[in-house]
């Protein structure tokens, strides 16, 4: 039997005080002392600089034909210190998190800033952010135990939903990541970023043919969310599902036709075919197809696409971005004109806009650049079948 612990709660205050917690005081750190190495950087003739902390923790289970194949544990924690001049990026980072570390990290950052404005550093000031996702750890949430139980689980279902089922894989992950951002404009923020998935592929197999299914969910919340009204089952039931179709399934004719793509995973080819050439970097530096076109018709007048990183507890959304900017919802084209672009702090400015809460990093140890959160086309006014129906 599973036994479902709820996930711990952060305490009063939430994000600020995790990360505080979690980050500084383990290693001796407040405020005033990166604002001390904040100030070292600022003294360069240096427009902008911050500080970037993560504490992250991850785990991955995997089971295939009933037996668990894999089960992983990692833990990763450093700083990133940039200082921006210009167009000039100076970046450092180190995996520990101590006043030494920091010092040696601000002064390489430095070193290639030294014809900015000469910019202050200013107060703190604490950014409130969304509360899009409870400040969780969700790899609390079930006992170690208990994931692996629910993975046999979800082979057994498979199996018992149909009878040609012959292979299941069926997969469990999630990470807990702590931010905290200080910079020299006065930004002081953090997050505490919950994020899991599940994972289900199955074979099929009829009269010597073999095909496969695969159905997968998950976003920001803990494990539990899976047991929930036996959620976990409607994905082992689609991944059988998808599999079953496909062994009726015929080839697709070939050559050149008209395609209708239904919502879902071809949101994928808006991400890739769109949305990166909506990002700012690409834009301010002339190499996007969208560079210079603000306001000049780019697509049908019923398109209409959006980053939106503010929906709850989606994968993509986040209460504040790796810069401390709350995120927002981007309207990049609207009824087929193009609107704006992604936006993080230095190209913002170097454009003459405003940042649009996009700014992401991979890790500590990598730049911040504009990156999508989520990012989709909004519904149109006609029925589905009526657009099936015009293709000729």
């Amino acid at each position: 039997m599973l036994h479902l612990d709820l996930p711990k709660q952060a305490g009063g205050s939430e994000a600020l005080d995790v990360a505080r917690r979690s980050i500084l005081h383990p290693s001796g750190l407040d405020e005033d002392r990166i604002a001390t190495v904040l100030g070292g950087v600022m003294g360069y003739s240096v427009d902008y600089a911050d500080l970037y902390f993560a504490l992250t923790r991850e785990e991955s289970w995997s089971l295939e034909d009933g037996i668990v194949k894999d089960g992983s544990h990692s833990i990763e924690q450093g700083v990133g210190v940039r200082a921006l001049s210009g167009e000039k990026t100076g970046f450092a980072y180190s995996d520990e998190i101590i006043l030494p570390a920091l010092t040696e990290a601000s002064n390489a950052a430095r070193a290639i800033a030294r014809s900015g404005s000469n910019a202050s550093l200013q107060a703190w000031r604490a950014s409130g952010g969304h509360r899009l996702y409870l400040p969780i750890d969700p790899l609390e949430g079930l006992s170690d135990a208990d994931k692996v139980s629910l993975l046999e689980r979800i082979d057994v279902e498979a199996r018992r939903m149909d009878p040609r089922v012959t292979q299941v894989m069926a997969s469990l992950s999630g990470s807990h990541e702590v931010v905290l951002i200080m910079a020299s404009d006065g930004t002081l923020a953090a997050d505490v970023r919950p994020l899991v998935r599940m994972n289900v592929s199955v074979i099929v197999e009829q009269n010597g043919r073999r095909e496969q299914g695969y159905c997968g969910s998950g976003g920001r919340y803990g494990f539990g969310r899976f047991l929930e009204n036996d959620r976990w089952k409607d994905l082992v039931a689609e991944a059988v599902r998808s599999a079953v179709v496909n062994l009726e399934a015929t080839a697709a004719p070939a050559g050149t036709m008209t395609v209708v793509l239904g919502p879902g995973w071809p949101g994928i080819l808006l991400h890739e075919a769109i949305g990166h050439g909506l990002e700012g970097d690409f834009n301010r530096k002339g190499t996007s197809a969208f560079s210079g076109r603000i306001g000049e018709r780019v697509a049908s007048d019923q398109c209409t696409v959006v980053d939106d990183g503010t929906l709850g507890s989606r994968r993509g959304s986040l209460n504040v971005d790796d810069e401390g900017t709350p995120t927002q919802c981007t309207t990049l084209i609207e009824n087929g004109v193009l609107r704006g672009y992604l936006q993080d702090k230095l190209n913002a400015r170097l454009m003459g806009a405003q940042p649009t809460g996009n700014g992401r990093r991979e890790s500590f140890a990598h730049m911040t650049l504009p990156r999508m959160t989520n990012t989709y086309m909004l519904a149109g006014k006609y029925d589905p079948q009526e657009i099936i129906g015009s293709v000729k």
